[in-house]
């Protein structure tokens, strides 16, 4: 019997890049919450943010890159739905009203 063959990894100067890309999310995220007048708008911006960062990290630091395309199904359909359920929840409440304490 002979093993299946497996893809190749990426080199580490991509993953390097993948780890800067992350860093420079993980400041414009930092950025976005003192920015006052973007109030009104973080949670939405950070959402956005927050799953790009989830996405990276999936598909190259767990390989799902390569992977079937199930398993990144099952990554993020529940996290598509989660952000859903949040967003309509803040709506219903109020959550984007400004000056509401």
């Amino acid at each position: 019997m002979t093993e299946p063959a497996h893809e190749i990894h990426p080199p580490i100067r991509a993953y390097l890049v993948i780890a800067a890309v992350l860093a420079v999310i993980t400041a414009v995220e930092v950025t976005v919450f003192y920015i006052t007048w973007l109030a009104r708008f973080l949670v939405p911006i950070l959402l956005v943010l927050s799953t790009a960062k989830f996405a990276l990290v999936v598909m190259f630091f767990m390989h799902l890159r390569s992977d079937s395309r199930v398993f990144s199904g099952l990554f993020a359909g529940p996290l598509a739905i989660a952000i859903a359920i949040v967003m309509v929840l803040m709506a219903l409440f109020g959550a984007f009203v400004v000056g509401r304490p």
